[in-house]
């Protein structure tokens, strides 16, 4: 156990779990679709194996060297009690985790979380940060930031994404992604001004592809999208039908990303898609494969999981 714990590879996982909420109304939020009298039904049944989902397919990110991953930035969790019930009431109980969680001003609740493994990484430093943006029917999302000590000493810069979904079309919505990535910015260039070659990770679902303009200008100061190129991969067999965390249409694509500055790029052993087979189902319309999801329309699927896939990056210090 001790051997597993001083690895030198320090796992790192992305994934947008598709709606983790509990089935308590929050009256000062949209939640009503995730109540036990919706239309979804949504009921501690159904609670309680989604959380033994999502852990399963965390564990899995895991697999190829028999322990869970060391950190974890999730999305779509609507508050700190799922993220403590899926850390303390599942599977992964087991790998002594703490969590951060954000609490922002989304109007459906969705927040977004940092779980880590505490004997791989010791938080310092942790705030949530608000995005300026002057518009009531769309409060942006906190992004959250973590700072912190891996086993090698090295310290860690974190900041957990969720950005401005396309509501309302790509072009239309773009703006308020680009703030986010505005503001992100503001804090990297004051992360730099105290250490010019920090390690920082950008991670979560920028709602973008690699070729938009919140993601291009991220890039331009010194960040490489490791998951760009990343494709599937299954206990350990690659599997290049897979070419993203996330397929519309027929087509697959990251809109997750995991963005990394230069300082931490000679420490990257290897980034991929976690596309384990039960992850996965038919895409009967366009072809292929796709994830599977939590819910087919209004119908819930004891055996989904989410309709994003997870990233998965190792690095070796």
């Amino acid at each position: 156990m001790i051997a597993l714990l001083l690895s030198s590879f320090l796992t790192f996982v992305q994934y947008n779990c598709e709606n983790l909420f509990d089935c308590v109304d929050d009256t000062l939020k949209q939640d009503e679709e995730f109540l036990p009298e919706s239309p979804r039904r949504w009921t501690y049944t159904k609670y309680w194996r989604k959380i033994k989902n999502v852990a399963q397919c965390i564990s899995s990110c895991g697999y190829e060297d028999m322990r869970s991953p060391d950190l974890i930035t999730l999305c779509e969790v609507e508050n700190d009690s799922v993220v403590d019930d899926l850390v303390n009431r599942s599977q992964l109980r087991a790998m002594n985790y703490g969590y951060i969680v954000t609490n922002s001003p989304d109007l459906r609740g969705i927040d977004v979380a940092l779980i880590y493994n505490r004997y791989a990484f010791k938080p310092l430093h942790s705030y949530p940060l608000s995005v300026p943006y002057d518009d009531p029917v769309h409060p942006l999302r906190y992004v959250l930031y973590v700072s912190g000590e891996v086993i090698s000493g090295d310290t860690l810069h974190i900041f957990v994404v969720h950005a401005p979904s396309r509501s309302g079309g790509a072009k239309a919505s773009s703006p308020r992604r680009e703030a986010m990535s505005k503001r992100i910015l503001q804090s990297v260039d004051s992360i730099r001004s105290l250490s010019p070659d920090a390690k920082i990770i950008l991670s979560g679902d920028f709602n973008d592809k690699s070729t938009d303009k919140s993601i291009t200008v991220i890039e331009g100061k010194e960040f490489t999208d490791v998951a760009n190129s990343a494709v599937g991969r299954s206990d350990g067999r690659l599997q290049s039908e897979v070419k993203g965390s996330y397929k519309y249409q027929g087509e697959w694509g990251s809109i997750d990303h995991i963005l990394i500055s230069q300082s931490l790029m000679p420490y990257v052993s290897d980034c991929y898609i976690n596309s384990q087979e039960w992850l996965l189902e038919k895409d009967k319309k366009y072809g292929g494969v796709k994830p599977r999801r939590t819910f087919n329309g209004y119908r819930f699927r004891k055996d989904g999981y989410s309709d994003h896939l997870p990233i998965v990056l190792r690095l070796k210090f």
